[in-house]
């Protein structure tokens, strides 16, 4: 082991003693930036650095369960990404699947995946959901996989919904339009019944949401971190839990 892995050590088990264990985030959804860039910059593949940010997943969720967090929003894949050209999106869609599904063999987190499962290939929808069936009873961290999920869309699909199910039982259009508020179009988001995310990292050092959670991350704390996905590291992680640990939040007030 070198002088700078003896250093690395001590840093990360000084910022790990140091947390507020108090002010802990309840929710952290998790912009998982910069597979591709990572490959080019290392010389690899594209689908080499989809498989590096895929393999680093577990390990965000194990920091996560120790340091007391109950709830992961894992964006994998965005609805604008299912317009990339097939050479990329096949395999990219298969280390997903695969991702997921060994997310699930490992019986330790309850996977719900979010997004519009529809626009997706039918073999990949159907692995999805089979992952979230085989831990509906767990009992650990709750990890929504994003996966053909935009923000837009999100919001577009609530009203849809809303609307849908008011025609089903025969209400006017005009009663609808009287009667929606916030709190009914949460009810029909992906993410209904869940707190909104209190904070949001993304990595990659892009400062912008992207469609990531746009109505739930209203009031949320950001953190954006230089690294790319694949070189995330848990000092990074507890760097992101620090900042949010010191900030006042105001919830828009």
């Amino acid at each position: 082991m070198g002088l700078t892995d003896v250093l690395y050590g001590v840093y990360e088990r000084r910022l790990a003693r140091g947390l507020d264990r108090t002010a802990v985030p309840r929710h952290v959804g998790v912009m998982l930036d910069g597979n591709r860039r990572w490959a080019r910059y290392n010389g690899f593949e594209v689908a080499d650095g989809h498989q590096a940010g895929a393999d680093k997943i577990k390990d965000l969720l194990q920091w996560c369960e120790d340091a007391g967090v109950e709830l992961v929003t894992l964006w994998l894949l965005s609805t604008d990404n299912l317009d990339r050209a097939p050479a990329e999106i096949v395999p990219l869609l298969q280390i997903i699947e695969t991702a997921v599904s060994d997310l699930a063999a490992a019986g330790r987190w309850r996977l719900h995946p979010i997004g519009a499962l529809d626009l997706l290939p039918a073999e990949t929808a159907q692995s999805l959901k089979a992952s979230a069936e085989a831990t509906r009873h767990v009992d650990g961290l709750h990890v929504n996989v994003a996966v053909g999920y935009g923000g837009r869309r999100e919001i577009a699909d609530a009203v849809r919904s809303m609307l849908l199910e008011a025609a089903a039982v025969g209400t006017p259009l005009e009663e609808v339009a009287e009667s929606v508020n916030v709190e009914e179009i949460e009810a029909h988001l992906y993410t209904r019944g869940q707190p909104d995310p209190d904070l949001v990292i993304r990595t990659s050092g892009e400062q912008r949401l992207g469609g990531f959670l746009l109505w739930q991350s209203a009031k949320s704390e950001f953190y954006f971190c230089e690294a790319y996905w694949p070189d995330f590291r848990h000092v990074d992680f507890l760097r992101a839990l620090r900042a949010y640990a010191t900030r006042e939040r105001r919830f828009g007030r």
